[in-house]
């Protein structure tokens, strides 16, 4: 049974039509005490709740109404219906226990999504599955993975991969976010339809509009021909918000508006086009801290967050390299021709010690270096040595200049330029020493005017 809470009964009979329809249960209530007497009788299993049932616009009524709901249950869903001028109400209420907000006027096929996705996300069970039996379930044949913690997040992948939830993935450079989201999307109802993956460190905050909405001809200088943006490209599908963490002030209010309402302007026109799309974002930023900062919208986070996969680092997940090390060598057995290659046991347990801070990004590179230089068949712990780079996590070996001496923007281009003399001007792989995108240190290079002149990775 669904509960819905508002003293507009116009807004009550169109959601319970709306919900009743879609072969949901529905009860109403106009005010807090027949809403407690409802709950108090029959827990729902998901509440629509309005912030005010009077004429007083403060949203109190609500909150408080929301306290007592949570003090009955803490896992009911709760959904506050609010009007845009009013999203910093919404965002109080997430802080006490609300699942998400929906605006006034309402998208019914967003009304629908977000109900459905936490009535079955409310209803999943953790099983604790072992490999085997998650792999007969989903498609995870990307994700090499035994670890206990992370066998728990593919399973949480696969719970919530069937709704339309947002997630939001969290973890350092060279996890495997990137893998995680194209999991979600293969496991979901949408696999058949585009997976579109946006590297928001790459678009500056002028081009953003293009490339997510699209333009019309004429829109601007230089705009001659038609352009899709992202959005339209992954519409029934699911896009992807990589680098969620890099987007400007101005970016995060407009991608807001689209996450919110589900629609958009393409630039140049003023017709509005509706989407309907699944998001999963991406960073190794702490977007709390952000928040805290005044760097990152509070309601974006509470928008993109529903569910949250905190990805650990590989040192957290040692027992894992194995696996990854056997499948990176037989890919490269096949690629440089030599069937023969194996790691020696030594040299296995040896890697398991490494800290690498790049993750699964720098053990992939430290392999295949390896393979390229050794000319053994087995590799030991020398061969690997010889190409492993010093970790810029060894913090104890770093010699910081002296306060006042140099700025941070001249540190940051004696980095950007001793990366890329080291790589020899290999894009890809000078970005992983910095633990930047490939896109985040072109804007750095031509920031800073410093001549390169590029090779292939």
């Amino acid at each position: 049974m669904i509960l819905i809470v508002d003293d507009d009964i116009a807004v009550r009979t169109s959601l319970a039509l709306l919900l009743e329809n879609a072969g949901n249960k529905i009860q109403g209530a106009n005010n807090r005490a027949e809403a407690l007497a409802i709950i108090n009788k029959q827990l729902p299993d998901l509440i629509i709740l309005d912030l005010n049932f009077s004429i007083d616009t403060s949203g109190k009524e609500g909150m408080d109404l929301l306290k007592e709901i949570r003090d009955v249950s803490s896992n009911v869903p709760v959904i506050l219906i609010t009007g845009w001028a009013s999203i910093q109400l919404a965002v109080q209420g997430m802080k006490l226990g609300a699942n998400d907000f929906i605006n006034k006027p309402w998208n019914n096929e967003h009304v629908l999504q977000s109900v459905n996705t936490l009535l079955e996300l409310n209803t999943a069970k953790v099983k604790n599955s072992s490999r085997k039996q998650l792999d007969k379930q989903y498609n995870f044949k990307q994700i090499i993975a035994q670890n206990a913690t992370m066998l728990s997040i593919l399973e949480t992948i696969g719970q919530v991969a069937t709704t339309d939830a947002s997630v939001l993935i969290l973890g350092e450079s060279g996890t495997g976010k990137e893998l995680i989201a194209e999991a979600i999307h293969e496991n979901s109802l949408r696999r058949n339809r585009p997976f579109v993956k946006v590297n928001l460190g790459g678009i500056s905050s002028s081009l953003f509009e293009s490339e997510m909405f699209g333009h019309v001809r004429g829109a601007f200088t230089d705009a001659r021909f038609d352009r899709t943006g992202r959005f339209e490209m992954s519409n029934k599908g699911t896009i992807f918000l990589d680098e969620i963490g890099e987007l400007e002030a101005g970016s995060q209010v407009k991608l807001l508006r689209v996450l919110q309402d589900r629609t958009y302007e393409v630039l140049g026109s003023s017709r509005s086009k509706v989407v309907d799309v699944r998001v999963v974002c991406a960073t190794n930023k702490s977007l709390h801290e952000m928040v805290g900062a005044g760097t990152f919208r509070e309601d974006l986070l509470y928008r993109i967050n529903l569910i949250t996969i905190n990805l650990p680092p590989l040192r957290e997940r040692s027992d894992d390299i194995p696996l990854l090390v056997n499948f990176f060598l037989n890919n490269l057995k096949e690629i440089y021709n030599r069937p023969l290659l194996s790691v020696s046991v030594p040299a296995m347990k040896w890697i398991q010690q490494l800290e690498l801070p790049g993750n699964i990004r720098q053990l992939k590179n430290l392999v295949e270096r390896t393979i390229l230089v050794s000319r053994n068949n087995e590799l030991g712990i020398d061969d690997f040595k010889t190409q492993l780079e010093l970790s810029p996590s060894k913090k104890a070996n770093l010699q910081l200049p002296g306060v006042g001496s140099i700025t941070l923007e001249q540190m940051e281009i004696e980095m950007v330029k001793r990366a890329m003399s080291f790589h020899q001007n290999k894009i890809t792989k000078a970005a992983a020493s910095l633990g930047i995108t490939r896109n985040a240190l072109y804007r750095r290079l031509e920031k800073y005017q410093i001549p390169f002149s590029e090779v292939e990775d």
